[in-house]
């Protein structure tokens, strides 16, 4: 909160904006990013932030107990969220705090995301019955749902841990939608952060869902936020479950349409790590790749180096590379794990498609693609679709109009998108490039699920590394290298 204010101090002196005439203030973050509080919302120790894996158990442990429920008929939460529970995900780090801090247990009041943490503090809301509660934090990460009654039921949590009993009782609160308002700024903030005192603070959310707003998403469309990892977040009008997503859940983007959630657990993480491994940087190794094309490394990188998010929801895995040789550089890893990503994010769209939903376009944004075309030309050639791009920086633009719509600007959000959403540049799939990205996504897909999943069928790898020798060679023969 230190830096929220000294971040927004500068913003005002180098914009020359008095602070008096800013109308609202919107704020998303990570998730799930969980923080235990007791009396008067202090902290009870660190956060659990989204990428902590810590609580792997504690998740399995829900993933089974939610399927043994009420004699074997499941919790069906549990469905909705893709059928396994996330060690990133809210139940499983509470639990986890939970068994290794015994001494702090009677101190806990309750249990926040980081975006509801944080309007409540700028709001000055210390009751926990009024706490502003994230739906799309608490629908994707929680369990939250109106068609089981909010919440996981109370005896479905204490068949997973006694140590969960009354717990459900203390995640209490206003669980909205961002077009509502969570408070006004109190006096003691708005001296902090140079504002108003009284200014509409909305309801917040995760940053992933709210860029994918700042990227003009529409009903039908899929964004994938890139960024240290991707999430891929979609807007649809149906409510369909799918198979190992992380959530589908009325009102999480649209306040009336229905957010679907997925992603990779890393992605700019992985292109670092190669950097820092090769003692160079990622925007040395980019410019190296600016003129490979599909297959030319010969290798096939499964990008599972933090995890699987989706679709096998597995912490456990660890990142693949098949194809290396003597001759191989630091460069060509990072081509091959741009094109695993790219190939990863094909087998959460397709998982989707597979179960109806509709994906009427795709587009690239967060922070990456941006600053590396390349990547998005790898994306549009593996998914052979049109990769839109929005042409400005729509970075927390979702934030900007989070925050017209409480000061009234605006009476929609697709009003503020058509107003504040810039233009679309349009990568179109390379039909030489796709073809050659197509043999090499099969390779992956097979690959994928019979090392990925747990209990896999016996699969016949051994053409993989045959194919990718002469997939290279017919890279380096049409492109003359």
């Amino acid at each position: 909160m230190n830096a929220l204010a000294k971040a927004t101090r500068a913003a005002l002196e180098q914009s020359g904006i008095d602070g008096r005439e800013v109308k609202a203030l919107a704020l998303d973050t990570t998730g799930s990013s969980v923080i235990m509080v007791g009396k008067g919302l202090v902290p009870l120790d660190d956060y659990y932030l989204w990428c902590d894996h810590r609580a792997a158990a504690e998740a399995a442990e829900i993933t089974s107990a939610a399927r043994s429920f009420h004699g074997g008929k499941g919790f069906e939460g549990i469905d909705w969220c893709g059928g396994v529970y996330s060690s990133e995900w809210g139940w499983s780090k509470l639990l986890h705090w939970l068994r290794h801090n015994p001494d702090k247990r009677d101190e806990l009041v309750t249990a926040l995301e980081h975006c509801d943490m944080v309007a409540a503090t700028l709001c000055g809301i210390t009751d926990p019955a009024q706490l502003p509660r994230s739906i799309c934090a608490m629908g994707h990460k929680w369990m939250w749902n109106p068609r089981w009654g909010g919440l996981p039921p109370e005896d479905f949590l204490v068949s997973v841990d006694p140590l969960l009993a009354g717990i459900r009782a203390k995640i209490s609160g206003r669980y909205l939608t961002s077009d509502a308002i969570a408070g006004t700024l109190s006096r003691e903030w708005a001296d902090r952060l140079g504002l108003a005192e009284g200014i509409p603070i909305p309801v917040g959310a995760f940053d992933a869902h709210w860029d994918a707003v700042g990227a003009n998403i529409r009903l039908g469309d899929m964004v994938n936020v890139i960024g240290t990892s991707t999430c891929i977040i979609g807007l649809t009008d149906q409510q369909s479950l799918i198979p190992g997503v992380c959530g589908v859940v009325p009102g999480s983007v649209y306040p009336q349409q229905v957010g679907v959630e997925a992603g990779l657990s890393a992605v700019g993480d992985i292109f670092a790590a190669i950097a820092a491994r090769a003692q160079s940087s990622v925007a040395d190794l980019s410019k190296k790749v600016e003129t490979y094309v599909a297959g030319q490394t010969g290798l096939l990188r499964l990008t599972w180096d933090n995890g699987d998010r989706t679709v096998l929801v597995n912490p456990a895995l660890g990142g693949v590379t098949f194809g290396w040789d003597l001759t191989h550089t630091p460069a060509d890893e990072m081509f091959a794990a741009i094109e695993g990503t790219a190939m990863h994010t094909r087998i959460i769209l397709e998982r989707m498609e597979e179960n109806g939903t509709q994906i009427r376009r795709l587009i690239n944004g967060g922070g990456i693609p941006k600053r590396n075309a390349l990547l998005n030309q790898v994306y549009a050639n593996v998914m052979n679709k049109p990769v839109l791009v929005a042409e400005g920086d729509v970075t927390s633009l979702g934030s900007v109009i989070f925050a017209f719509l409480a000061a009234g600007e605006f009476a929609s959000v697709e009003e503020a998108q058509d107003a504040l959403c810039p233009p679309f540049v349009t990568f179109t799939p390379q039909p030489t490039e796709a073809a050659r990205a197509e043999k090499l996504y099969q390779l992956f897909r097979r690959a994928y699920f019979a090392l990925g999943t747990r209990d896999a069928a016996p699969a016949a790898l051994g053409d993989i590394l045959p194919m990718l020798q002469r997939i290279r060679k017919e890279a380096v023969h049409a492109s003359g290298l």
